[in-house]
């Protein structure tokens, strides 16, 4: 326990050490080489509607002294251009076209083997003036750029990604950085409704009122602040995160995480506290390898401390332009899966929003068990190797193998006059949790990501891995009456948007033969966003009220009440479930 305890710290403190040479490393240059590494260009001309257009004159200018010559470019059908060998450096891009206003963005870099991607949207000469004409635009006539309260795309946004439009054999890393879009700066959500509830170290199923607020420090350094509140007498909670982000985003760059939580637990006195501290890094190795790693810190207090040390590390190895595979080393229980470059390339997903992200963060504590009446911390690991393959423009299909080491599983359920000691009652939900021990499983995974168009994409998944069941009779204490068997799930989940009334549908089931009181794969669940039996959820843009933009949202978990097993203990009887019957939505505004 020692040793993995140092192994954390190193990587954790590894990872910290990022935040401040990870960029120079990344741009040093192999100092026995003669010949210059040159870099290349692409970008993509809208309007701001998102339409392609035909014939923008681009025009790209170094701004290194006694550089004279440009180069000059005429976008597409699809209004993209590209351009090959150019010097590294700054440079200036002008796009002019009749009708719209000229644009001009400068100092936009243009490294050695990296590919620059410039998203730019030019604005209409008549567009102010047609602003003051139109009357209020309902909700479903705003353009979808925004992607509700959790998506939306940033105003700078550097992505890692692989470019494969050089021949086989000579992969090369490209940045694309979004131009002119505007980046939100806060949000505001009314909710009701917990993620997962039975947790007392989550946000609890409760009225409460959370913020996000993206202040830019300078340049693309950027600080996210957040905060929730639950305004109840019994129960008061409330918790705040800072997320830095010195590139802008947390997708290419790295992360310093801070978060503060405190609630109290009904009647009885007791008051939980706890901090994270997280540090998050993306660096590319070469031109075929990139490693997202990080660490974290967690410590709860309830009269006797918890803690946690853990750490995260994903290696993306490129060895066709069709064949990816990934290395992971993760902790357990993860609230958000690494993220995926080659995943998000495919299917045309956006960052997501840093807004969002940094509100994730509140509700990211690992669940808090009792055993024998002493806090302990949900905790394990999980190692994974994973190969993906590209099976057309949009779709994408991953074999995995994987085994999840468990030192304490969260089992939770529902029961009455059940010894404090070793059943956790949560004051909202009349749930409890449970500490189930440990386990160590193998499994595997097969899932397959298609983007049918552009407003549906699918998801089916197949795994199998260990779960907790109970044992016929339980004449001791429920823990010493639980074991691991083998289980089966198949998973399918559909997201759909109605572009004509703003309407955004997710609907998913995942099937498990047999029962199971812990989760089957809770790794692929994050990474996927799937969970156990029937879920549905629907969020619906409202019209334009004052400022901003704004939505209602409404989700619910186990639809049907599915995988509720009874089990008989010296403690009496109980329920246990490994996803609750659950409700949750809310108003939100986003400006």
């Amino acid at each position: 326990m020692k040793h993995s305890a140092l192994l954390c710290l190193g990587v954790f403190l590894a990872s910290a050490v990022g935040v401040t040479c990870g960029a120079a490393q990344a741009a040093a240059q192999n100092p026995g080489s003669t010949a210059p590494r040159l870099g290349k260009v692409s970008g993509l001309v809208r309007d701001s509607s998102g339409i392609p257009q035909l014939g923008a004159s681009v025009v790209v200018i170094p701004e290194a002294p006694g550089v004279a010559s440009s180069y000059e470019f005429l976008t597409n059908t699809q209004g993209s251009f590209s351009g090959e060998k150019l010097i590294p450096g700054a440079y200036t891009v002008r796009v002019t076209l009749a009708g719209f206003l000229p644009y001009l963005q400068k100092h936009v870099q243009i490294s050695p083997s990296l590919t620059t991607t410039v998203r730019i949207q030019l604005e209409s000469l008549f567009a102010s003036i047609e602003q003051l004409r139109r009357p209020p635009l309902a909700g479903n006539a705003e353009p979808d750029d925004w992607k509700w309260v959790l998506r939306s795309a940033p105003g700078l946004r550097p992505v890692l990604q692989w470019d494969e439009s050089d021949a086989p054999g000579s992969i090369m890393s490209s940045v694309i950085v979004e131009q002119h879009i505007q980046r939100p700066l806060g949000i505001v959500a009314l909710t009701d409704g917990a993620r997962r509830p039975g947790s007392v170290s989550n946000v609890a199923a409760a009225p409460s009122t959370a913020f996000a607020y993206d202040q830019k420090i300078s340049g693309n350094d950027h600080i996210v602040f957040a905060g929730q509140m639950t305004p109840d007498d019994e129960s008061p909670a409330g918790g705040i995160a800072t997320v830095w982000l010195p590139s802008g985003s947390a997708e290419a760059g790295p992360s310093s995480t801070m978060v503060l939580r405190e609630a109290k637990l009904g009647a009885s006195g007791l008051v939980f506290r706890g901090v994270r501290l997280g540090q998050t890094e993306t660096i590319a190795l070469g031109d075929r390898f990139l490693i997202r790693a990080g660490g974290e810190y967690v410590l709860v207090g309830l009269g006797t401390p918890a803690y946690n040390l853990h750490a995260n590390v994903k290696l993306e190895t490129r060895l066709t332009s069709n064949w990816n595979v990934d290395a992971i080393y993760a902790a357990l229980p993860n609230g958000t899966a690494l993220n995926d470059s080659l995943n998000d390339e495919l299917l045309g997903r956006d960052a997501p929003s840093v807004l969002a992200a940094a509100l994730n963060q509140l509700d990211a504590f690992p669940a808090l068990l009792l055993r024998r009446g002493h806090p302990v911390l949900e905790s394990g690991q999980h190692e994974e190797l994973a190969a993906e393959r590209k099976l057309g423009q949009h779709s994408i299909l991953q074999i995995a193998a994987f085994h999840d080491d468990n030192s304490h599983i969260a089992l939770f359920g529902r029961g009455s006059g059940l010894p404090a000691e070793e059943y956790f009652q949560d004051f909202y939900s009349k749930g409890f949790a449970y500490d189930g021990g440990s386990s160590s499983d193998w499994g595997g995974r097969v899932a397959l990501r298609q983007r049918l168009s552009e407003d549906l994409e699918l998801t089916a998944i197949y795994a199998f891995s260990g779960a907790l069941i109970p044992v016929a009779e339980m004449d001791s204490g429920l823990r010493d009456g639980l074991r691991s068997a083998q289980r089966q799930s198949a998973a399918a989940r559909i997201t759909a948007r109605i572009p004509q009334s703003g309407t955004h549908l997710s609907v998913g089931y995942k099937w498990i033969n047999g029962s199971a009181l812990s989760r089957v794969d809770s790794y692929g669940e994050a990474e996927y966003q799937v969970s156990p039996f029937l879920n549905v959820g629907i969020r619906q843009a409202l019209p334009r009220i004052g400022f901003g933009r704004w939505e209602a949202n409404a989700e619910c978990d186990n639809l049907l009440a599915q995988g509720y097993f009874p089990v008989n203990t010296r403690d009496g009887q109980i329920f246990l479930v490994s996803a609750f019957r659950s409700f949750r939505g809310g108003l939100s505004l986003q400006f």
